[in-house]
Order: structure tokens, then C-alpha cells, then sequence
């Protein structure tokens, strides 16, 4: 069995869905790997770190999905109009294409048309057996780390207190708002750093683990927040009447803050504006916000997906696409460990082939497509 691992080729991405160490575990399932030239390069992992792990070095697309019947990609194939190279076409039919595709219908539709086996990663249940298969945490974990990292460089003092014989600087106060996975790494980075750091979220849960990283918790608490929470632990949809509440104490509190981390997201909605424009403008001059939910539009009222803006009144707002991919090492470490942790689990060692149960919870959770038909339930009726 061949298994072909592309080449990112969508703008701004630098992560790659397979790295040296987990070539090696691939290849120890009977697995022949075949890495397309330079897909490695933008994360640290040269060529010839694939080929010393036993890897197929291919010079290109076409030569790379030659006989693939296993493709680990980061982002969607692209289409034909796309990119320089049509990936999608290129995809041998009845093939397994694994990574993080996105619900789009017209992209499902065209898997089925070309008979892919579609698994969207990034739709695992949030269930015990699927957490080391988790891309959405492990990358949105390095996503608040680097955002405070990317905070502090952006800060024009330092994050934490500094005492020194010209006299003393004081603590950054941060603000990070929303306590999922990416903002509980901020809260932990933050505090670290040295940073005076309070939190806020409206999950009932959030409160306890805001203070057991040592912030202080901010916001507004009724019966709605109570049970602001789904089942699989993501935030869900505010009223008008909450958001006014929990915005007039967010506001209360914002101008007083050094630094605002925006990451507050609600499962395949477009991300709630928790900071407005009026917040903005009662932040002090070189305060700085970052908007890790750019991607799904912002936080921010202000924000201006993919690049840095700064206000009339002198606050910086680093709007940065695709946060995990601003430090593509780790994200890709993680991201391939993920990988290599569903195919494991899913591998049939007497057929030497991926076992895809559409019974398990985890298999139903994140296939798009399957024997030439939309199969997902979130995309009925696409093909």
C-alpha cells in the first residue's frame, strides 16, 4: 500500500502532515511512504530527513499520487484554478484522503464525483477514544501559545514586572478571552511570562479552570450561562440579551488592559464579535490585541483578517490567518502525530489496509464521503 504525503500549497501555510518520526511508524504498518520534494522544508524537515527514514523522495504532484491509495494532506486539495498544480484531479479514484478539508459541500460533491474516501479530521467527536486524534486542540493549543508570543514582541514594555535601578516597569495586564483549549495555553504562556493575566469565557465550566491556571475570572453569570455548553464541550450561541450583559462587564474591564487574546469560537458559525469598536477605543495607546479567531472572521470588530492594524488611537491588532501555522514545527509534529494516531487505530494488520468501521463514533464523526456518495450528515444532499 502507497501512501503519498503532498506539499501545502495554499497561501500562508507551512505545516506538513507527515514528519520523519512518523514516516518511520507508518512505514513499520507495511506502508510504502512517498513525500513529495520540499514538503517538509517550511517546518524544519528537510528531504533527506524523509529519505533517511525510509521515504520515497517524489519530484513532484503527479509523481507522488502515482498509485496512492493513502494521501495525508494539512488543507484541501486544491481544484483545478486554484494553484499550479490541479491536486485534486491528480487523487487516484478509491483513494483515502486524510487531513483537515473543511465542510464545503461543492468540495464533498467533487470527492464523491472522483469516488475519494473524504475524512475532515478536524470533525472527530469529542470523545476519549478520539482525543490523540484531536487536530483541532493540538493545533489550537500552539495557536495561544504563539499568540502570546507574538503579543509580547508586539508590546512596546515588558510582560512582567521589572525592577531596576531607573525605577520600575509594571506587569502587562492581559485579558484573554474565551477559555478553550487555545485560551487556557494563553492564560498558562501569560502567566509565565510573567503577566497579570484574567479570563473570561461563558462556559459554566470555564470559571474553575480560569482560576486553577492562577487568572482571575471576568464576566457575567445566569442561568443561560449555566448551561452555555454542548455536549462535546464547545461553546454554544449566546442570546442578544447575555452578549449586551457579559459585554458590559468585558467593557468595564477591557480599557484597563495592556493586551487582549481573542480566541472565542462556536463550532461552524462565523466567530462572535466580544470586542467592539468602542472597547478599541478606550484601550491606552500601544496596547495590543490578537485575534486568533481571524479565521472565522474575528473577536474584534476592528479586525482585519490577515494582517496587522493599527487604530486611530495607537492599539495594535495582529489579525494573523491560520495561528498553528505561524509555528509549523511543533504544529506539525502534532498535527502528524494526530494523523499517524487514526491510522493506527484503524489499521487492519492482516489486510494491511485502513479498517474504516462506518459504525465506530469516531468514523462517522469525521467522514465526508464514502463509496461515491456525500455521506456526512452535516452534508446532506451535497453530491
Amino acid at each position: 500500500m502507497r501512501l503519498t504525503v503532498l506539499k501545502e500549497r495554499r497561501a500562508g501555510e507551512t505545516r506538513v502532515a507527515a514528519t520523519p518520526e512518523t514516516v518511520k511508524k507508518i512505514m513499520a504498518l507495511g506502508i510504502t511512504v512517498a513525500i513529495e520534494t520540499g514538503a517538509g522544508l517550511a517546518s524544519g524537515f528537510p528531504d533527506a530527513a524523509y529519505a533517511d527514514a525510509g521515504a520515497e523522495i517524489a519530484a513532484n504532484a503527479a509523481v507522488a499520487l502515482a498509485g496512492a491509495q493513502i494521501i495525508l494532506k494539512v488543507r484541501a486539495p486544491l481544484p483545478a484554478g486554484e494553484g499550479d498544480v490541479d491536486e485534486l484531479a491528480l487523487i487516484p479514484r478509491g483513494a483515502l484522503l486524510i487531513g483537515t478539508l473543511g465542510v464545503d459541500a461543492a468540495a464533498a460533491a467533487a470527492y464523491a464525483k472522483q469516488g475519494i474516501e473524504a475524512v475532515a479530521m478536524e470533525l472527530a467527536p469529542r470523545i476519549t477514544r478520539a482525543q490523540s486524534m484531536d487536530v483541532l486542540s493540538s493545533q489550537a493549543n500552539l495557536a495561544g501559545y504563539r499568540a502570546v508570543i507574538e503579543a509580547a514582541v508586539a508590546f512596546d514594555k515588558g510582560f512582567p514586572m521589572l525592577m531596576t535601578a531607573a525605577g520600575t516597569i509594571p506587569a502587562a495586564n492581559v485579558f484573554v478571552m474565551g477559555a478553550g483549549v487555545a485560551g487556557l495555553q494563553a492564560i498558562a504562556t501569560a502567566r509565565r511570562l510573567g503577566g497579570r493575566v484574567s479570563a473570561t469565557d461563558v462556559r459554566p465550566a470555564a470559571k474553575e479552570e480560569i482560576k486553577s491556571l492562577g487568572a482571575a475570572f471576568v464576566g457575567y453569570e445566569d442561568e443561560e450561562s449555566r448551561a452555555a455548553q454542548t455536549a462535546g464541550g464547545y461553546a454554544k450561541a449566546m442570546s442578544a440579551e447575555f452578549l449586551k450583559k457579559q459585554g458590559e462587564v468585558v467593557a468595564a474591564a477591557i480599557g484597563k488592559m495592556d493586551i487582549v487574546i481573542c480566541t472565542a469560537l462556536v463550532q461552524g458559525r462565523k466567530a462572535p464579535i466580544l470586542v467592539t469598536a468602542e472597547m478599541v477605543a478606550s484601550m491606552k495607546p500601544g496596547s495590543v490585541i490578537v485575534d486568533i479567531a481571524s479565521d472565522a472572521g474575528g473577536n474584534c470588530a476592528l479586525t482585519v483578517p490577515g494582517e496587522v492594524t493599527t487604530t486611530d488611537n495607537g492599539v495594535i491588532i495582529l489579525g494573523h490567518r491560520n495561528w498553528p501555522a505561524r509555528i509549523p514545527g511543533a504544529a506539525s509534529a502534532l498535527y502528524a502525530r494526530n494523523l499517524l494516531t487514526f491510522l493506527s487505530t484503524f489499521w487492519d494488520k492482516e489486510a494491511k489496509a485502513p479498517k474504516l468501521d462506518a459504525a465506530d463514533d469516531i468514523i462517522k464523526g469525521v467522514t465526508l464521503t464514502r463509496g461515491g456518495a456525500v455521506v456526512h450528515p452535516l452534508l446532506a444532499g451535497a453530491a
